[in-house]
C-alpha cells in the first residue's frame, strides 16, 4: 500500500560519496555511473575483492537513466532466460535495503498486467503458467478481482478498451531510484572504488585487439579490464574501435503529477492503451509509455507522445483528470533487435559490455551488477547472462522478448 507522503524519507548528510582524482591506472574502469555501472562495481568489490577500481560518469553520479526512469521492479517476464535474470535480481531486491544498510524505499505493493481483448487474456495466461514454472510468484484475476485490488481503475464494459483482467505479481512494486544508487555509492566510497564525476571516456587504448585503458578528458587511464556500462550511449564508444554493436537509441519519455494523497494502491500496467501508472512515496503519480519511435540522443521528446499517455491515463483511471503535470523528462534506451539485453565478452580482449536493456534496465540492476561482475572477475558469462551475449544475433539464439511482457517496460 502507498506510504503517507513523505514518510519514511531520511535526512541526507551533505556528502555520501567523495569526488576523488582519477588515478593513473586500475585493476577495473567501468565506463558509466549508473545503476548498472554502480552496481557491478559492488558485486566486484563483495563477491570478487577487487577494489583497485574506478567508475568514471561524464556527468554527475546517476544523472542518465538512473534519475530518468519510473522505478518499477517485477520479474514476470515470459521467456526462462529473461525470467530466470529477472526473477535473481527480484531476490537481490528483496534483501538489498538491509545489505546497503540504506533506505531504499522498496514497496512490494504488487503490479498489475492489464488485459484487454480475448488474445490479451491468452496471451497472459500463458505468462502466469510460464512464471509458475520457473518459481515466480504469478496470479491470473479476473476483472471484478482487479477492480478489489485496484478500486480507483475504471474496470467499466463501456471502455473502448474494457479491462478483461490482468496477471498479478504480488511481489513486483517500485523503489526510490536516487535512493539506490546513493546506496550503492556510500558503499563503494567505503571500500575505496573511486568514483569519478565529469570524466567523459573520448576513446581506448590498445595494443592489437587487446584494451589496454580508456582516453578521458580527465586524461589518459590504464586499465586491466574496461566493462561498459553506459546504456543509450554505448554505441558510441564502440564505434570508436569498429565494433557495431546491433541496438538502436531512443527517447523514453515519463511524467509526474503534483503531490496528491495516497490514492493508488500498486502499479497498473496497460499495452492496448499503453500506459503504466504508479504513485510515488511522496505523493506524485508517476506515468510512463513507450519509446518515442524516432532515434535520438536527446533527453526529451515528442509532444505527441505524452498527449497518448495522458489520455490513456484518463480512460483508466478517470478522477486522474483533475490532477496537474507537474514535469516531463526523457531519457535514452537503447533497444536491441530481440528486445532483450547483451551483457558479456566483446572481439577485444578485456573489453566487456552490458547494454540493450530497452525500457527494463532499472529493474534488474542487482542482477546486472551480480552476474556483469562474474563476466569481468571470471572473463567467462555468469549462467543467468550466458544467454544475452553478443554472439547470438549471428546465431539466431535470439531471447525474443517483443510483446511478452504486456508492455514495453
Amino acid at each position: 500500500m502507498p506510504r503517507t507522503p513523505g514518510a519514511d524519507l531520511p535526512d541526507h548528510p551533505d556528502w555520501l560519496w567523495n569526488s576523488p582524482e582519477p588515478k593513473h591506472s586500475y585493476d577495473v574502469v567501468i565506463v558509466g555511473g549508473g545503476g548498472h555501472g554502480l552496481a557491478t562495481a559492488y558485486y566486484l568489490a563483495v563477491n570478487h575483492g577487487i577494489t583497485n577500481m574506478a567508475v568514471l560518469e561524464s556527468g554527475w553520479l546517476a544523472g542518465g537513466n538512473m534519475a530518468r526512469n519510473t522505478t518499477i521492479i517485477r520479474s514476470n517476464y515470459l521467456w526462462d532466460e529473461s525470467a530466470g535474470l529477472y526473477e535473481h535480481a527480484m531476490k537481490l531486491w528483496e534483501g538489498l535495503e538491509d545489505e546497503l544498510d540504506y533506505p531504499l524505499l522498496f514497496s512490494q505493493r504488487g503490479v498489475l498486467n492489464l488485459a484487454h481483448s480475448l488474445q490479451d487474456v491468452r496471451d497472459s495466461k500463458r505468462r502466469v503458467g510460464a512464471n509458475r514454472l520457473n518459481g515466480i510468484d504469478a496470479e491470473w484475476l479476473d476483472a471484478d478481482q482487479v477492480a478489489e485490488i485496484c478500486p480507483i481503475l475504471n474496470t467499466s464494459e463501456d471502455l473502448r478498451y474494457p479491462v478483461m483482467g490482468a496477471t498479478w505479481q504480488p511481489r513486483a512494486g517500485i523503489a526510490k531510484h536516487d535512493h539506490v544508487a546513493w546506496g550503492f555509492a556510500r558503499a563503494l566510497d567505503r571500500m575505496g572504488v573511486d568514483l569519478v564525476q565529469n570524466c567523459q571516456v573520448t576513446g581506448f587504448d590498445r595494443i592489437g585487439d587487446r584494451i589496454t585503458g580508456v582516453r578521458t578528458t580527465r586524461g589518459d587511464i590504464a586499465a586491466g579490464k574496461v566493462a561498459l556500462a553506459a546504456a543509450g550511449s554505448t554505441s558510441v564508444l564502440t564505434d570508436e574501435l569498429g565494433l557495431a554493436l546491433p541496438i538502436q537509441s531512443h527517447p523514453l519519455q515519463a511524467l509526474v503529477s503534483e503531490l496528491l494523497e495516497p490514492v493508488h494502491p500498486t502499479v497498473v500496467m496497460s499495452n492496448a492503451v499503453h500506459v503504466y501508472v504508479s504513485q510515488a512515496h511522496k505523493g506524485e503519480l508517476v506515468l510512463g509509455a513507450g519509446i518515442d519511435a524516432y532515434n535520438s540522443y536527446g533527453q526529451r521528446g515528442a509532444f505527441h507522445t505524452i498527449e497518448r499517455e495522458l489520455t490513456a491515463a484518463v480512460e483508466l483511471f478517470p478522477m486522474f483528470s483533475r490532477a496537474h503535470v507537474l514535469r516531463t523528462w526523457a531519457g535514452v534506451v537503447d533497444v536491441t533487435p530481440d528486445a532483450s539485453a547483451i551483457m558479456g565478452l566483446t572481439p577485444f580482449e578485456n573489453l566487456y559490455v552490458n547494454c540493450g536493456w530497452g525500457t527494463g534496465g532499472f529493474k534488474a540492476t542487482p542482477g546486472v551488477g551480480w552476474c556483469y561482475a562474474h563476466t569481468i572477475a571470471h572473463d567467462e558469462p555468469h549462467p543467468l547472462n550466458a544467454p544475452f551475449n553478443l554472439d547470438r544475433f549471428a546465431t539466431g539464439a535470439l531471447v525474443d522478448e517483443h510483446g511478452a511482457a504486456g508492455v514495453a517496460h
